[in-house]
């Protein structure tokens, strides 16, 4: 690489790495500088979005590979342009890179897709029985990994995907954007996602993830569309970023049914805060595939508009699982069906062999700083009548509508609601014990 060259990105990780250090941070840098440094062009790729350079991907990601004993690792960059590629898998210890205006798009040639394992937490593809198709850019058992850059562009070129999922002629489940597995250490920050087949960004069975500073986008028409979706994993914040998306924004999952509860791995230790965006779903979600279990999630500092739900939490009889210590704080909503869902009938089933007398046991969730404008129902929650949802704590949550807001409806649930408007269902409202909801 060019010392101009390396002096720029250099430059650009030091930015990077300086406002990732900022107060109320998860991740304090600074961004590693690497020992090795290269481009994709120098393995023959070609940046006018007509050839196809997996082959060359694969290439450098070969060569990182085989370098992984050199000090400080290897950055492999992405120059301006359009760099049209399948799906390629990264290594561990190396950075990608993406300068400003460069784009990594996926073919629509759907053959040079592979098809992988399901995941074990889910016992088959998350839309069809059998394997799935591979992420675009993708990373099992990795550590120390950087996705960073001058907010270049990862585009999906979702559109035919959601066309065949339209048609009902999918073969196989859709795949992701960006998909890391098994992997820790891992930092996503200043990229654009754009138009995934399916889920954007999901990191599953991986620990110590920051992902910040990235945006996120598609069309709110676009099917399960998620904007990030974190799946048995711990330890990970996600922060500073801009989510439009057509299905939720962020989901916290942990496994589907018998194969999530068989795998037992949570989701725990995340922090969400400082998220703003849009979109038909949820803006905050959890579940509804949460068979591992999740708990000790901080959520703090959203803003939502237009969105069909404002917080959504949601599991099923046959479950299993836990949900427990979820708190979310501080959110601001303008418009949505639903200012806040928790429901124990949500989600299906990935086949017949599920037990439906195993329950999810939810308590311990706290809802608190909440101010919503142009509401149409205030909100429900609705647990199983043999596992009522508990320590359910609404406080300071202010909900209105243009015309009355509909009011709450609760069943199979015990907590507590303080200064909350509409008034708040009897099940929380008549509670007398309200101390675990006033600290």
């Amino acid at each position: 690489m060019p010392p101009a060259l390396r002096l720029l990105v250099a430059t650009a990780l030091l930015l990077l790495s300086s406002s990732a250090g900022a107060q109320d941070s998860c991740w304090s840098g600074p961004a590693p500088l690497r020992g090795a440094w290269m481009s994709v062009a120098s393995f023959g790729a070609r940046g006018d979005g007509q050839t196809l350079n997996t082959g060359a991907f694969a290439r450098a990601v070969a060569r990182i590979e085989r370098r992984r004993g050199a000090r400080g690792g290897t950055l492999l960059y992405v120059p301006p342009g359009v760099w049209l590629t399948g799906p390629f898998n990264l290594t561990s210890h190396m950075t990608l890179f993406l300068a400003r205006g460069a784009v990594i798009r996926a073919t629509q040639d759907t053959s040079s897709w592979p098809l992988i394992d399901p995941l074990p937490s889910y016992g088959r593809g998350r839309e069809l029985p059998g394997g799935r198709y591979m992420s675009l850019i993708h990373g099992n058992g990795l550590q120390d990994v950087f996705i960073t850059g001058e907010n270049g562009t990862i585009d999906g070129q979702g559109s035919l995907w959601w066309d065949m999922w339209k048609k009902r002629t999918l073969p196989f489940t859709r795949p992701h954007l960006l998909e890391l597995m098994y992997s820790t250490d891992v930092v996503v920050s200043n990229v654009v996602f754009q138009d995934s087949p399916f889920w954007n960004i999901h990191p599953v069975y991986c620990s110590n993830v920051v992902i910040a500073n990235v945006t996120v986008l598609a069309p709110h028409d676009s099917p399960n569309t998620d904007g990030i979706d974190l799946d048995s994993s711990s330890n990970v914040c996600i922060e500073d970023s801009y989510i439009s998306a057509g299905d939720d924004l962020i989901s916290i999952k942990s496994g589907w049914d018998e194969y999530g509860i068989a795998f037992g791995r949570p989701s725990s230790g995340i922090t969400i805060r400082r998220i703003t965006g849009s979109g038909p779903f949820a803006g905050f979600a959890v579940g509804s595939e949460t068979s591992g279990g999740v708990e000790n999630v901080l959520v703090e500092h959203l803003n939502l508009f237009g969105m069909g739900v404002g917080i959504h939490i949601k599991t099923n009889s046959g479950r299993g699982g836990f949900i427990r210590n979820i708190t979310v704080s501080e959110v601001t909503l303008n418009g949505a069906r639903y200012g806040l869902r928790i429901a124990g009938d949500v989600g299906g089933h990935p086949d017949a062999s599920y037990n439906p007398s195993v329950l999810p046991v939810v308590n311990s969730v706290t809802i608190k700083n909440v101010l919503g404008q142009n509401i149409r129902q205030a909100g429900l929650i609705r647990g199983i009548r043999n596992s009522v949802f508990s320590n359910i704590c609404l406080s300071n949550v202010k909900l209105y509508g243009s015309a009355s807001i509909g009011p709450w409806k609760c069943r199979a649930v015990s907590g507590a609601a303080l200064d909350v408007q509409p008034s708040p269902c009897t099940e929380l409202a008549s509670t007398s014990e309200t101390g675990f909801c006033t600290s």
